[in-house]
């Protein structure tokens, strides 16, 4: 099992690749991204001193439209990672079949660590950086792990200062004063929970008596498990990097007051508590890994790579995955799991309504308009349960798992283009 994310998005392209006999020459195209580009980012911190972090944009392809992707800012980003991220993005937009190509960004930093200042010079430093490569018709970022629409707001500022104009389409995840779209904030989520039912319908499952776990309380963890609960799904555990909170009772869990203590204590903690009133006798805190184990109908891992791997996933107990987070299974573990019964909805499918709310963003923006949060909503459902029905189907066509049948679907989109456009 490799810990390296690109050898293993690498070993998923292989194995779709070997189901449908694809052209070699694709394949070598397919496993070299078209650009990369690493720098250096220099940053004024607010003692005066000077700081240099190192900046990643990996442009994988754009056969079927501008390069797309977000940036993350982690302390353990590099440039492997965002190679596989990248990558996954080009299938994953070819998968809900957007007009867009992969890419995907980040820096080695700990934001936590930095003054708001500091941010906003260092989000302007990887703009000033990367600008030449950058814009609404080449690559258009948007926001990952630990970036926020604040800072897309600032890059979006940096990107119009440089190119002479305002140019909101450069950039994806704005506030919506500056451009940016209704319901993005929540459109993976929502995505997600569109796709599950989709599933639940196929399987022909109830899903109002499911319990769920969700490792992962960011923004797309908290807003999955938000509208799982709002749906009636018992959303039984959650947690964040520190930890989680398990229901003993399996009744489930508001995640809105789960959020509320976080906000408060910078953590979930090991309690459940509604305003000042906190219940330690029904809850108990638990592990990460304690999560992944636990005997639930439905594992959301939504935290980052390599959740699930060789080592953990014969502990696995739920019987649904929705793979929320980038590359939270590793290729070792989906066969396991595949073996065991178990439905793993992949990430290129479980969360690409993020990237199609951004498409809808860029589109507002190239059109100068702005869509109502029920217009947003109106376009995004039938766009992941479509998406869906085609992963489903050539999932079954070539009685292979979701993820093997996305990944044809998406190779399948972008082989065509890559030859219409003669690179191959």
């Amino acid at each position: 099992m490799s810990a390296n994310p690109f050898a293993n998005a690498m070993a998923q392209l292989r194995d779709a690749a070997r189901v449908i006999d694809l052209d070699p020459r694709l394949v070598t195209a397919l496993q070299t991204p078209q650009r990369i580009l690493a720098v250096g980012i220099p940053v004024r911190m607010d003692d005066g001193s000077m700081k240099v972090f190192s900046g990643y944009r990996v442009q994988h392809n754009d056969a079927r439209g501008p390069f797309k992707g977000g940036i993350r800012y982690h302390q353990q980003t590099n440039l492997n990672e965002v190679k596989a991220l990248a990558f996954w993005m080009t299938i994953k937009c070819a998968v809900v079949g957007i007009p867009y190509g992969g890419g995907k960004g980040g820096v080695t930093v700990n934001p936590k660590e930095l003054s708001m200042g500091e941010l906003e010079r260092l989000s302007r430093g990887w703009v000033q950086a990367m600008y030449r490569h950058l814009g609404p018709w080449q690559d258009v970022p948007a926001p990952d792990v630990y970036t926020t629409p604040q800072i897309m707001a600032w890059m979006t500022d940096e990107y119009s200062k440089l190119s002479g104009q305002w140019t909101p389409a450069a950039f994806t995840g704005k506030p919506i004063a500056v451009g940016g779209s209704a319901g993005r904030e929540y459109a993976t989520g929502q995505g997600g929970f569109y796709i599950l039912e989709a599933l639940l319908a196929k399987l022909k499952k109830s899903p109002r008596r499911m319990t769920v776990a969700v490792q992962g309380f960011g923004n797309v963890g908290y807003f999955t498990a938000k509208l799982l609960h709002d749906a009636g799904y018992k959303v039984v555990a959650l947690s964040d990097s520190h930890g989680g909170i398990l229901d003993l009772r399996k009744q489930g869990m508001d995640p809105e007051h789960v959020m509320a203590t976080k906000r408060e204590r910078g953590m979930i903690g090991g309690m459940y508590c509604v305003g000042t009133v906190c219940d330690a006798k029904n809850y108990r805190a638990i592990t990460n890994d304690q999560l992944l184990a636990l005997p639930v109908d439905i594992l959301v891992p939504a935290a980052l790579e390599n959740a699930i791997t060789e080592k953990n996933a014969g502990r696995v107990k739920a019987k649904l995955i929705l793979e929320m987070a980038n590359g939270a299974v590793t290729p070792e573990a989906d066969i396991k799991l595949f073996r065991r019964k178990i439905t793993v909805v992949p990430d290129i499918l479980a969360n690409a309504g993020g990237v199609t709310g951004s498409y809808f963003e860029w589109t507002q923006n190239l059109q100068g308009v702005h869509w109502t949060e029920k217009e947003v909503l109106s376009k995004l459902k039938p766009t992941m349960i479509r998406s869906f029905n085609e992963v489903w189907d050539m999932a079954a066509k070539h009685r292979v798992s979701l993820r093997q049948g996305a990944f044809i679907l998406g190779i399948d989109r972008i082989a065509e283009a890559m030859k219409l456009r003669g690179r191959v």
